[in-house]
């Protein structure tokens, strides 16, 4: 930790040394919510978010806050370590090409429905798909969402690993599912605290609602479904890219069990001795020896740590390395040739094409190995990644 702020109703610990403005007039309206518990944590990746920081933990008490969550509700990462120490660069190049004919990605969905077999079941005891409000809605588009890769910052990696091995990682999140429940159910909260009188969490894009009123349950139930979704959205695109190893070295090849790790969720929790929910709005979970991901950039070093368990972060770490611009202010200002320059360098397969592209250009992100220094009482490395080939969605 490197500092903490006293200057608001519970206090706001920080694992960075420097926060935009945006973001920390966000910290301090968290730190200022009344059912906000214990203290407010910004971990090292922080950047500013919608009603509160991507990079936030908040723990609360009796409610629950769609935008604390996110858009993308479950979105997080996945690994595999494969038995292959080495990977050539044609053979590199064959298997990005025969990953993106069976990955869909960007805004691009598969043709057919996926098997209904792999979509998740409802959390709640006797609850059935039809009584969750969005997720019947949207649930057949979703079947032919599942195994695609999305867009903005989701992306397929292979890797070399400080382990010797060569690696599979993939980032990404529920989809249209996910966003489509975040959305309803922040309008709903913010509708429903203006009609009690309290439209300062509406101004402040933190509407909440009551953990056992009715939308606070059927929420719940919907946002769990989505943490769901995303897990058998990477599980099935890990297995599809497990395929094509298998098409190109054949099945000798051996696949170690996958790590899977979230970042946008709610949970219920007990620290500090109360039964609270904590939202981890880009963060991971870190529990004591929990095997954990923390991708860097495009073009920079990913991690597979080990938690610490630190109380005082709500057993949290980082979900990467964070924006340092904007999606548009890295398209306006980063020199294209240069990016492009500074990867090829690396022998990196990467996604840089254009000036659009830039939004996902390393220097658009945080010093990954400042982001780990800083959070050194999080998490220990376990294995250093760095990247051979990189698809962006």
């Amino acid at each position: 930790m490197k500092k903490i702020l006293h200057s608001e109703r519970i206090p706001i610990k920080l694992w960075l040394h420097d926060i935009e403005s945006g973001a920390m007039n966000q910290a301090v309206n968290l730190a200022n919510l009344p059912f906000a518990f214990k203290h407010i944590v910004i971990l090292p990746d922080c950047h500013q978010g919608y009603g509160m920081p991507i990079g936030g933990v908040l723990a609360t008490q009796g409610v629950v806050i769609p935008n604390a969550v996110g858009v993308d509700i479950g979105c997080g990462m996945s690994a595999v370590r494969t038995s292959l120490h080495n990977i050539e660069m044609n053979k590199l190049s064959v298997i990005m090409s025969d990953i993106r004919n069976l990955v869909p990605l960007g805004f691009k969905h598969h043709s057919k429905a996926q098997d209904p077999e792999r979509m998740p079941a409802v959390a709640g005891e006797n609850l059935r798909i039809a009584e969750l409000t969005v997720v019947s809605r949207e649930y057949a588009s979703a079947l032919h969402q599942l195994g695609t890769l999305g867009g903005g910052n989701h992306f397929i990696e292979i890797q070399k690993g400080s382990d010797g091995f060569i690696w599979i990682m993939v980032h990404s999140g529920s989809r249209n599912i996910g966003k489509q429940v975040a959305d309803h159910y922040n309008r709903l909260a913010m509708r429903l605290n203006d009609k009690w009188g309290e439209p300062e969490f509406r101004k402040k894009q933190l509407a909440y609602l009551p953990e056992n009123s009715d939308e606070g349950i059927i929420y719940w139930y919907e946002m769990q479904f989505c943490i769901d979704f995303a897990f058998a959205n990477r599980q099935l695109m890990i297995e599809n890219i497990i395929s094509v190893f298998r098409n190109e070295f054949g099945e000798k090849i051996e696949f170690a069990p996958m790590i899977n790790i979230a970042h946008n969720y709610a949970s219920r929790e007990n620290h500090f001795g109360e039964q609270v929910i904590v939202h981890r709005k880009g963060a991971t979970q870190a529990k004591k020896d929990q095997t954990g991901i923390i991708p860097g950039s495009q073009g920079t070093r990913s991690y597979i740590v080990r938690g610490k368990g630190n109380k005082e972060s709500f057993e949290s770490c980082s979900h990467g390395a964070g924006r340092v611009m904007g999606r548009k202010q890295a398209q306006r200002s980063l020199d294209l040739a240069g990016e492009i320059k500074a990867l090829d360098m690396k022998n990196i397969l990467h996604s840089l094409r254009s000036k659009k592209d830039l939004d996902e250009a390393p220097t658009a992100y945080k010093d990954i190995n400042e982001v780990m220094r800083n959070q050194a009482d999080l998490v220990e490395i376990v294995v250093e990644l760095s990247p051979l080939a990189v698809i962006k969605g």
